[in-house]
């Protein structure tokens, strides 16, 4: 089976065809540019920095663009790296399709369509049921195809659709622990909460943020979705229905800090902030784990305060029981 990306271990030569998923122009203190680069294949994503770089070069070597890199993996503070010695763009014949080198959610879109639609005939509230079948059916295409995010947890192809099943079947537990949940209201703000992101990334290959993503944030531009959404459904968008909805929208990242314009108001909003942290959390954890051997601790992780995590020598769910 052919290697990819993090089957090599630290220190460990390769020569291996990347996409490059991002690329920075920087200056160096020399005055001369370098690149920044993130590559990935379906094992994961890897920065490297290409120094001295011509003109050429830079023009040449961008994202979204398949290259055969000759490097090393080495560890930089903590986080995995690769040291250039060699990249070039691919020539006939080799592989050139970014599509064979992106990772992919586990579910297939049609069983993750099935579930959301599913979901939709419990969310009793009319005027809520008739906003989310609107906006869905509006953006389905991309809603099914983008990440969750440009790269620290369901980064890749069909990310967000699987983010949000996974923090559905997370609500609907918690939701059948306690009765007194507003079930129509909790799995209304778990489909839409991310929506934004159709409209803040600029999709699943090479991800980065569009300008309204940069001078809005999906957190807004969700809210103006639900309100176009309200125009054209002829819904008064300063019912209560409404005002609730948009709540969920506006407080789950749960703090100011973090980007929300209000903090959680409700029972259901409260949740949702936790549901959308620990989904993101354990995804997160996972990533980094199963590229960790057992015994060792993982990269540090960016997202989770630039910590490190321990993988138990022993992975068994169960206890081994002696006779």
């Amino acid at each position: 089976m052919e290697k990819k990306l993090y089957d090599y271990s630290v220190d460990e030569s390769f020569e291996l065809y990347l996409l490059i998923k991002s690329a920075d122009i920087r200056v160096a203190k020399n005055g001369k540019k370098f690149i920044a680069f993130t590559f990935q294949d379906t094992s994961g994503q890897m920065d490297g920095k290409f120094w001295d770089a011509s003109e050429d070069e830079i023009a040449s070597l961008i994202p979204g663009k398949v290259v055969n890199i000759s490097g090393k993996r080495e560890l930089y503070q903590g986080n995995p790296q690769i040291k250039l010695f060699k990249i070039r763009t691919v020539k006939t014949g080799e592989p050139t399709s970014p599509e064979l080198f992106i990772e992919r959610a586990p579910l297939k879109k049609e069983d993750m369509m099935e579930e959301l639609n599913e979901t939709l005939f419990e969310i009793t509230n009319a005027n809520m049921n008739r906003i989310v079948r609107y906006l869905l059916n509006h953006y389905q295409k991309d809603f099914f195809q983008y990440p969750a995010a440009k790269r620290f947890h369901h980064a890749f192809v069909g990310g967000l659709a699987f983010h949000t099943i996974s923090m559905l079947r997370i609500g609907k537990t918690i939701a059948n622990q306690y009765e007194e949940i507003n079930k129509p209201l909790l799995y209304s703000g778990i489909i839409l909460h991310d929506l934004g992101k159709v409209i803040e990334l600029s999709g699943p290959i090479s991800t980065e943020y569009t300008l309204e993503g940069n001078l809005l944030g999906h957190i807004v531009i969700v809210d103006e979705l639900i309100t176009k959404a309200c125009l054209s459904l002829k819904i008064d968008d300063k019912s209560e229905d409404v005002l609730l909805l948009k709540h969920m929208v506006l407080s789950h990242h749960g703090k100011l800090d973090y980007g929300s314009p209000v903090r959680p108001k409700l029972r259901e909003s409260e949740i949702l902030f936790m549901i959308d942290n620990l989904d993101a959390t354990v995804t997160m954890l996972n990533s980094s784990l199963n590229r960790t051997e057992p015994g060792e601790f993982t990269e540090r992780i960016f997202g989770l305060d630039n910590r490190v995590f321990y993988k138990p020598l022993s992975q068994d769910n169960e206890k081994n029981i002696e006779d």
